[in-house]
């Protein structure tokens, strides 16, 4: 079976999130969809995956909920089910920047198509800031672009405010372009920059993955692959395949060359995480994948398996 993966977010206004989670999980429960939704009072945010009609089932709800007829989403394929479970989540905010009041529904940045991102990040009076998180970045990027080195999105703002006062006070004010994997956090951090004085502020619309989708690889700036947050771990151009795994003992991604170290241990742990666990915590994570193993050999859900450490995304 051939699964549709969505990948959505809107910034609108939600009165009571709260009371849009019940139907909203219940929906998707019921037509067997699985991944991770969250609601907040500035929107909301997820991927979901499951049979086709399944998905265009959760995605007229979602369109039906307030200001959310114009939804940002991108799809995938997935040969298996790339989710555990299913989860819909009240949050502060459905991408973490703790920066306050932005409003990015009325103060993001300027849209880039991605036919037009080449040329932009290209001249000399812009700079190109990647808003996603060292892990991230470490399994690609476009060329030149600067690599904020952050462990998480919230700790972008104290960043770019170190980095601003690099800037010459007497030269003219530099544009600013910035992209992540999917738009989401590019509609944050470009409405945080508007709100900290910088005037002209760009963004790759629909992100890394918009970008892979439509430009030919040709033509393309961007080196390596991108990381996603689901069981797929990369992908390449065209939306390929990567050559990544995941570390099932911290949920980084792992290189062909990590794969190859004496640190890593398949389903344990990897160069990155090797010496953060305890003997305690390996064995563990040991005996986790030997269940998730055998219930893969028995065609079955290996419930532990929803149950490992949290990705380290931003949600």
């Amino acid at each position: 079976m051939t699964f549709r993966v969505a990948a959505l977010y809107r910034f609108t206004t939600f009165d009571d999130p709260a009371a849009l989670q019940g139907p909203l999980a219940a929906l998707c429960c019921g037509l067997g969809v699985k991944g991770t939704l969250l609601l907040a009072r500035e929107g909301i945010n997820g991927t979901i995956a499951g049979r086709p009609e399944a998905i265009e089932a959760v995605l007229a709800h979602i369109r039906a909920l307030p200001g959310c007829d114009a939804l940002e989403l991108k799809f995938a394929q997935a040969q298996a089910m790339p989710f555990y479970r299913m989860k819909v989540r009240v949050k502060k905010e459905i991408v973490t920047l703790g920066a306050g009041d932005l409003d990015p529904a009325r103060n993001a940045g300027t849209h880039v198509d991605p036919a037009d991102w080449n040329a932009l990040i290209a001249r000399d009076d812009v700079i190109v800031i990647d808003t996603r998180n060292d892990y991230e970045v470490k399994v690609g990027a476009f060329e030149g672009a600067i690599d904020p080195g952050t462990a998480s999105f919230a700790d972008f703002p104290a960043w770019f405010r170190r980095f601003r006062e690099t800037w010459d006070p007497a030269a003219p004010p530099p544009k600013v372009a910035m992209y992540c994997t999917g738009g989401i956090r590019c509609e944050k951090s470009t409405a945080f920059l508007k709100a900290e004085g910088v005037e002209e502020v760009f963004h790759l619309k629909g992100g890394i993955l918009n970008y892979l989708e439509t430009v030919p690889q040709a033509a393309s700036l961007w080196r390596g692959e991108c990381f996603v947050f689901d069981e797929r771990v990369a992908v390449g151009h065209g939306l390929a395949p990567g050559t990544h795994d995941l570390c099932r003992g911290c949920r980084r991604p792992v290189s062909p060359e990590d794969r190859v170290s004496p640190l890593y241990v398949e389903g344990v742990a990897c160069p990155a995480c090797h010496d953060e666990r305890t003997d305690e915590a390996r064995a563990r994570y040991a005996e986790r994948h030997k269940q998730a193993a055998r219930a893969k050999e028995l065609g079955i859900d290996h419930v532990g398996a929803a149950m490992a450490p949290p990705k380290p995304r931003d949600v």
